[in-house]
Order: structure tokens, then sequence, then C-alpha cells
């Protein structure tokens, strides 16, 4: 069998994926099993593994799929916890009177704050809790929508507390065989994970100066009264200034601290920074800029989701400061959970683990849930049920809703996690294969050859709008990029922090996202037509990243101990 058909039936789970999420528009949920199993008769028929090293890799999967799914409940269950202790709703009053101008409001509510919600949740949620609290403010339920939606893009690769990097890469790539290599070249795992991450927040912050300001134009070219670009630009020193307000610190976090945090400090300073001055006018134009009157509204904006301003302002039943507690405190144990060593050391000596998983040498699977996000989420919860004076009937009504969602992300996980370790474990084989994915990236490789860095991105952005999730973009591809470089005899840690940016990028465009996002606000079944937006910021990321890649690889000879 030739190398290229080979690589085409190493492809085709990831193909069968796209037909029949995208061209048939199947449910995830029958759509990965059928992705699943094809995976797996792949690799017991053309590839020759054994039945145990399948099952064994299937079972590693699930391990990890229960990592994912503590973090995604405790995400879910710290914001559901917030909606009935009226603690959203207080955050919401404090954004409402900073200043009339929607743009102005779309940079702090969206951006930044999404930014931050991003950085503490993931998954989705920014869009789904900023765009009901934009409709809550004034705006069209699609306006809202698609604000939301560009928030998926610079925050999103250090979202849920870096789980796209700690979860994605770390799990993503063969990193038994990855450190092998790195300690015969006198480095180290370590070292080249935070190489990755770094690289990961200096590429994303390049980009992201720039995602403020095209969010607002965006948003006012389509939802103006004028259509008019001009009107969206004449706030650019105030959109540059709230750009350089969050990638700075966020550049910084992520090259100094790694990947938990970016999203949330530079979100966090960049609101501490970005309010006072927006409260003084400071950088912002003369003219104040709003949508037509909401009688004037086309049928296509408006969504089962009506919130006027009057029926929110002054119903908080806390305060601002009190509402947004559990956030930070969330920050601050995750912090002295990743910083003080003691703790560290406390919260990780419950490891589930399960070594060479039925004898399989190299297929090994655990989960620590107390270190975990997911566990030292849960015990914020359990603070802001005493801090918010809920009830247990509040509380319970949290955990109902959190544990349905989870029901439906926790579906489509156990098939699409297990399904990826069979494509990266397929390197053990009786065929005497290389794996599915260095057999997909010789092809890819000797295809397009020197050029491919440029497209590299896009490829994570495709494997996001197929998956819904940068980390499981991450999970499909990061092998695959890795062995790209390889080939190609480039930095393989740059090729994979490309692979993370493109994949953050392509969740501006996941169908999943938009589904969660327009639900929030009674717009299901107009996907279309936030996606047919969202896709000029996309492509400006997967462009301008690209761009980057080639200069970063051939003009600045980027490099790292893998380079052979």
């Amino acid at each position: 069998m030739s190398d290229t058909i080979l690589a085409l039936l190493a492809f085709l789970p990831l193909l069968l994926a796209g037909v029949l999420l995208i061209g048939f528009k199947i449910p995830a949920k029958i759509a990965m099993p059928i992705v699943f199993l094809t995976a797996a008769v792949i690799g017991l028929t053309v590839w020759d593994m054994s039945f145990t090293r399948v099952a064994a890799s299937t079972i590693q999967g699930l391990i990890q799929t229960a990592g994912l799914l503590w973090i995604i409940f405790g995400a879910i269950l710290l914001l559901n916890t917030l909606k009935h202790s009226g603690g959203i709703t207080a955050i919401r009053n404090g954004f409402s009177g900073i200043s009339p101008d929607r743009r102005v409001q779309a940079l702090i509510v969206a951006w930044l704050f999404g930014c931050f919600i991003e950085g503490a949740s993931g998954f989705g949620t920014p869009a789904a809790v900023a765009a009901p609290l934009m409709v809550a403010l004034g705006f069209p339920a699609l306006a809202a929508v698609v604000v939301g939606m560009m928030i998926q893009s610079t925050p999103v690769s250090f979202g849920a507390v870096g789980t796209p990097i700690i979860v994605g890469v770390g799990t993503g790539v063969d990193r038994a065989g990855i450190t092998a290599e790195l300690e015969a070249a006198g480095s180290s795992w370590d070292v080249f994970f935070q190489t990755i991450t770094s690289e990961v927040a200096i590429t994303h912050g390049i980009v992201g100066i720039l995602m403020p300001l095209i969010l607002v134009t965006v948003m006012v070219r389509f939802f103006g009264a004028n259509k008019s670009w001009k009107e969206g630009l004449s706030i650019t020193p105030f959109a540059l200034f709230t750009g350089f307000a969050f990638v700075i610190p966020y550049m910084l976090v992520g090259v100094l601290l790694g990947p938990e945090f970016p999203s949330m400090i530079g979100a966090m300073v960049g609101l501490a920074i970005v309010v006072p001055a927006a409260r003084k006018g400071f950088l912002l134009p003369k003219d104040t800029w709003d949508f037509p009157e909401a009688t004037a509204w086309p049928d296509e904006w408006i969504g089962n989701l009506q919130i006027k301003l009057e029926d929110v302002a002054g119903k908080a039943p806390m305060s601002t400061l009190r509402g947004w507690i559990p956030y930070v405190l969330l920050a601050l144990f995750l912090v002295a959970s990743r910083t003080i060593e003691p703790l560290q050391a406390a919260l990780t000596s419950i490891n589930l683990n399960w070594a060479n998983i039925l004898g399989e040498t190299g297929v090994s699977g655990g989960v620590q849930p107390l270190y975990l996000p997911g566990g030292i989420i849960l015990a914020v919860v359990s603070i802001t049920y005493f801090l918010h004076k809920m009830n247990g009937a509040q509380l319970k009504a949290a955990v109902s809703e959190s544990t349905k969602t989870i029901f439906g992300a926790g579906f489509v996980l156990i098939f699409t996690v297990p399904m990826v370790r069979i494509l990266i474990n397929s390197g053990v084989n009786g065929a005497d294969l290389v794996s599915m994915p260095v057999m997909m990236a010789q092809a890819v490789a000797n295809g397009v050859g020197d050029i491919y860095p440029f497209f590299a991105p896009a490829v994570g952005a495709l494997g996001a709008f197929i998956a819904g999730s940068n980390t499981v973009s991450n999970l499909m591809l990061a092998e695959f990029q890795f062995s790209v470089a390889q080939t190609l005899g480039i930095s393989t840690a740059m090729m994979i922090a490309l692979q993370a940016v493109g994949a953050a990028a392509g969740n501006m465009i996941a169908i999943h996202n938009v589904v969660a996002a327009s639900a929030t606000v009674g717009l299901l079944g107009r996907e279309g037509a936030t996606i047919r937006i969202t896709i000029l910021p996309t492509i400006y990321y997967l462009t301008a990243t690209g761009i980057i890649a080639l200069i970063a690889f051939y003009v600045l000879g980027v490099t790292d101990p893998l380079v052979s």
C-alpha cells in the first residue's frame, strides 16, 4: 500500500468527522461514535495494532476525558452558582453605568470581561455569559452573539486555566518519546513545554492587539444604522489602548508563570486600567455611537431573550464587588496551588493513576482531582454558597443544571478523546508503520514543503471548527504538527504553538460554540448568520499568525533542542 493511500486512511477519521458534522449536519453525539469506530478499525486492520493496545488507548482516553469533564463541570457549576446567587446580576449591573457608547461597552463587557471568563471557565462559556449581559444592556441579540464569538480568539489558548495547553498539548503529543529526545539533547520536557507556552503567548499577543478594534468595527459595520466602517474606526485610539492593556500583562504572565493564568490576569489588569480610563473619557472619541432604535431592528437581530436595561438597573441583590469575589478567589487559589510548593504537594498527593494499562508499555493515564482546576473551582463554589448566603434549593438548581450540561458534553468527549489516543498510540503496530499522525505529517510536508508553516494555524482552526474546542483540536493535531516540524527540520515547539493559536482562532466559527451562545439569547437556528460575520476576524487571525510563522522560522531562525 502506497504512502499516499496510508496517509489518506490515517486522515480518514478527521475527514469523516468534518463530513458528518459540517456536510451532513449530523449531531456530534451521533458522528463521533462513528468516527471512533472508524479509527479503531483502521488501527486494527491497516496498522495491525493489537486489540489490547486499541483497548488500552481507549481506556487511556476515557481517563483523560474524566479529567477534562471534571474541569468543565467545575467551570459550569461556578457559573450556574453565581447565576442563582445573584452574582452574575451584580456583575452585569456594575458594567451598566460606565459609558453610554456601545463600542466602549462592547470592549469592556465583551472583550475584557469575556477574556476573564474565558481564562477562568473556557469551553464556550464567555460568549454564553457575555451575550445575555449585552442583551441586558440593550444590544441586539445577533450583535451580542457575534461580539461574544469574537472573544473566542486571543484568550482561548489559556482558557479554563490553561486546559488547551496543559491537557490539549500536554497529552496530545507523545510526551514520553519527546522527553527521551529532549533528555538526549540535554534539555527537558518542562523547558520544552514552557517554550511552547511562551511562543503561544507572544504570538497571540502580537495578533491580539488589533482584536478589540476589529471587534468594534465589525459590530458597527454590521449593526449600525449607517453600516459604516468609519464609525467603528473613530474609536481606534481607545480600542488599541484596550488591546495593549490586555496583551502586555497576558504575554508577561505566559512567559513568566505558565499557561494557567495569562487570560485571567491579562483581563483583570486590563479591566483595572480601562474601566477608570473610560469613566474619565481617556482617548474616547467626541461622538457617541449607538444602535438604531429597537423598532428599526430586522427580525434576524432579535432573539427570544429581551431584557430591558431599566428592568435590570438597581435590582442587584448584592454589591458588584461581592459578585466578583468568587472569581477573584478562584484566581488567587489557582495561583497559590501552582506557586506554593507545600500546597501543590498536598493537592497532587491524591493521584488516581493506572500505569501500563492492560500491560501495554507507555500507555498510562491518571487524574489528580484536587490539583486539577475542577477541584479548586468546587472549593470556590463551597465558599460562594456561604458568601452569597444561598439556600439549599439554589445550590441544588445550580448542580442540576450543570450536571445536565456535562452529560451532553461528556457523551461526545468519551468518543473523541479515545479516538485521538488510538491515533497517537498507533506507532506500536504489527505493520511496521509510523503512527497515523506522523504518516499524515509526512504526506503534508512532502506535498506543501517549506511554505507549510503559513497554513499550520489554519489546520488548527479546522480542528477547532470540527470539534468545537481548542483543547480537542490540540489533542487531535498537536502530534501531527510536531511531526511536520521534524520532517521540515524547523522548531517543533513553535509549530505546536501555531497549532494552539490557530485552534483558538477557529473557535470564532466553531459551530458548537455558536449554538451555545445563540441558545442563551433565543437565536437558535440562525448560526449561519453569525458565522458569515465571524469568518472575517478568523481570516485576519489565521493570516497574521501564518505571516508571523514564516518570519519566525525563515527570518528570525527560531529553533529548539529537537531541530535536527
